[in-house]
């Protein structure tokens, strides 16, 4: 279920801040990283509590200030959460031979 984030109204009139940031995780290696996943990151990690009266310019403060590895950490701990790492039991058991 996906709900609304109080920022997704200013997310057109920020999108060429994104588009920025994204060129510079770009630059540094990091691939190709979607407008939309760095969207959810801002709003499930550096916008987890909102501002009422918030302002577009502290949007764009904050989208200019994310670094490309804080990025990348939380992509990472992303990736690990939704991955299925199970091990069966008799793999289980072969790790402790």
């Amino acid at each position: 279920m996906k709900t609304n984030h109080p920022y997704d109204s200013f997310r057109q009139h920020v999108s060429p801040a994104l588009q920025v940031k994204l060129d510079e995780i770009q630059f540094y290696g990091y691939g190709n990283v979607k407008e939309d996943e760095f969207w959810s990151f801002l709003t499930k990690k550096k916008w987890k509590k909102p501002k009422e009266d918030v302002k577009l310019f502290e949007i764009i403060e904050d989208i200019m200030a994310v670094k490309a590895g804080e990025y990348i950490n939380y992509s990472t701990v992303e990736a690990l959460r939704g991955s299925d790492l199970s091990i069966s039991e008799e793999d289980m058991k072969s790790l402790f031979k």
